[in-house]
């Protein structure tokens, strides 16, 4: 796990807390940053591992209490996650459906915003190029967050997964504002902006 001292931002006007997940049935990446303004900075990230002697149910049971733990801790403002993708291995995919229905239960019991987004967008997002490599996103997430380390790459994942949010809030909230012929006032309470990508 790595933590930082999410405090520095403070909750005032302009602020965001985005909690990312990339959902796996053996390892789920989770990442929370927070974001004021252009500037973005890693609260807590790291992945959540899961024996293969458990049983499928009771590892699902294992990632929704950590995932409800996240939430409680840190208190995002929204959750974001990885759209379902189509896969030739049937078996996979549908565990990685019983798993982001897990992360999506417990976002809504929490009562917190739920957004997702499909591998293209968040690799465009993060990255400016939709095909790109697990390891050209953990570079990019490690140089936009200001990591020392390169996160792993479930961790990263999730990462990459706030930030793409976070870019999408603040171009929504740029629009809305041109609609309506005002200046941004900045983050309303369920949105959050991000630093320029």
């Amino acid at each position: 796990m790595t933590q930082t001292d999410g405090r520095a931002h403070g909750r005032g006007p302009g602020f965001g807390r985005v909690l990312g997940i990339d959902c796996g049935s053996a390892k789920t990446g989770y990442g929370v940053i927070d974001v004021k303004g252009r500037e973005a900075r890693v609260v807590v990230s790291g992945v959540i591992v899961v024996s293969a002697r458990l049983s499928f149910p009771e590892r699902l049971k294992k990632i929704g209490d950590e995932v409800g733990r996240l939430i409680e801790t840190y208190s995002p403002d929204a959750v974001a996650v990885e759209e379902v993708f189509y896969s030739v291995n049937v078996k996979s995919a549908l565990k990685l459906g019983h798993v982001r229905g897990v992360a999506l239960f417990k976002a809504a019991d929490a009562a917190l915003p739920v957004h997702e987004y499909s591998p293209l967008q968040i690799k465009s997002s993060v990255v400016g190029y939709g095909r790109a490599d697990k390891n050209q996103v953990q570079q990019m997430v490690k140089m936009l967050l200001g990591l020392q380390e390169l996160p792993p790459e479930d961790a990263a994942d999730a990462l990459a997964v706030a930030l793409c949010h976070a870019h999408c809030a603040q171009t929504q909230e740029k629009l809305a504002s041109a609609r309506s012929g005002r200046t941004a006032p900045g983050l309303t309470a369920r949105a959050a902006q991000s630093p320029r990508i």
